[in-house]
């Protein structure tokens, strides 16, 4: 039994989607054929069940890199070895705005989780295979995907300072997870990836204006993810 994810392997897939908000492990987990719920523990609440044919796994991990880095650890020790988080994020450059699709090509490592498994001159980057399926799938889907570095620290409230130098080197997005995602999954073997609806615009977050559209983007970065892993799935069965 795992410290914090308390179930029986049998219920865990290999292939797991690992979404920040509990709200959106259960819009995922709706997409499931006979989703089942397994735990809610610690705030990792997860469900199971077939997503076309393929028996998939969601849990939510909260927020920041120390519980994503928990959520891998466990879920890998039940049997997972491919992870997808679909996240929300802040804009960085000025042409995004709520519910436009950022598909995640490496982060700018501004946590501290990720430094107690390799240095911070190590990049952080998805795996491609995930990468391209998720690019496959949007286009598939005929859904605008933004393809590009974003950045993801501890520190929701800290000072803004940078974000120009950032979106002068084309950083597009800024959330608190997908640094510790992929640098755990890059020491553990693991693959991973990650996309993102944008909740704001650089200069307003969370807009009320914007609330539709980004409920959009989520539903559009959900529907992309699910295809995505489908598609990692056949290509596992073909290997």
């Amino acid at each position: 039994m795992e410290f914090h994810i308390k179930c029986d392997p049998s219920d865990i897939s290999r292939y797991c989607f690992t979404p920040g908000d509990p709200a959106r492990a259960k819009k995922i987990a709706a997409y499931f054929d006979d989703a089942k719920f397994v735990t809610d523990s610690r705030g990792y609440l997860v469900y199971s069940g077939k997503y076309r044919d393929v028996f998939m796994t969601v849990c939510s991990t909260n927020m920041g890199g120390p519980t994503v880095a928990i959520a891998l650890e466990e879920l890998a020790h039940m049997g997972a070895d491919t992870f997808i988080r679909v996240g929300s994020s802040g804009a960085v450059q000025p042409y995004l705005g709520p519910g436009d699709i950022v598909i995640s090509t490496g982060a700018v490592r501004l946590g501290g989780t990720g430094n107690a498994y390799l240095p911070p001159h190590y990049p952080a980057v998805p795996t491609f295979q995930v990468v391209r399926a998720m690019v496959d799938a949007a286009r598939e889907m005929n859904v605008p995907a933004h393809l590009g570095i974003g950045a993801a620290g501890d520190a929701f409230y800290a000072p803004k300072e940078g974000r120009e130098d950032m979106a002068k080197a084309g950083v597009m997005s800024i959330e608190m997870e997908s640094d510790t995602l992929y640098i755990v999954g890059q020491y553990r073997g693991w693959r991973t990836g990650a996309l993102f609806a944008t909740d704001g615009t650089p200069t307003e977050v969370k807009p009320a204006w914007g609330e539709d559209a980004f409920k959009q983007g989520e539903k559009n970065a959900i529907e992309i993810a699910l295809n995505a892993m489908h598609a990692i799935a056949l290509q596992d069965e073909i290997k």
